[in-house]
């Protein structure tokens, strides 16, 4: 087995000890990406996940550095360092402004701050709300979905970026 794919089997393993019960298990993997930096150095792994309806991404991420970080799904599954500015914008497909404190927000690509501890790997889960099927076709349009971490915390507001400064890490969602 490949150092990556050792990788991604040891970094996935972390996020099942999150769930409270066997009831909370998902039942499907839809998607996987695994997040790269700029250097090409792994970064972590982001599963997509359902559990009947619901959707959520699991996230596995180490080597980052501490504090918060701006996560967002991006409009296209494209992650060309350096910058990964190939991914695109948020997914906004209902064109709703940026961030839960926004009046006008939240959309789709919102999501919240990563909080990275300091020498650890940091997972957590993070629902997504909206009807499965809407939300599968907009991840899974023509050009496809990217994952991206940024440098700093997104402010929750700021519209379109949530003023989240650079990209650090990028992965694509690829079907199961």
């Amino acid at each position: 087995m490949n150092r990556p794919s050792m990788l991604a089997l040891a970094m996935g393993l972390f996020v099942l000890p999150a769930c409270s019960t066997v009831a909370d298990l998902p039942t499907e993997r839809l998607a996987s990406a695994m997040l790269t930096r700029a250097n090409g150095v792994p970064a972590g792994t982001v599963q997509l996940l359902a559990r009947g309806d619901q959707l959520s991404l699991a996230v596995v991420v180490t080597g980052l550095p501490e504090g918060p970080h701006g996560f967002h799904l991006h409009t296209t599954g494209t992650c060309e360092a350096p910058d990964f500015l190939s991914a695109g914008g948020h997914l906004n497909p209902t064109g709703k402004d940026h961030g839960a404190m926004s009046p006008g927000g939240s959309h789709l690509g919102d999501l919240p701050n990563l909080e990275v501890v300091s020498g650890a790997v940091t997972s957590t889960t993070i629902d997504l709300d909206d009807d499965r099927a809407q939300i599968l076709s907009w991840i899974f349009d023509d050009d496809g979905t990217a994952v991206v971490i940024h440098a700093d915390a997104d402010d929750y507001r700021t519209d379109p970026t949530g003023n989240a400064g650079s990209r650090i890490a990028c992965g694509v969602l690829k079907r199961a």
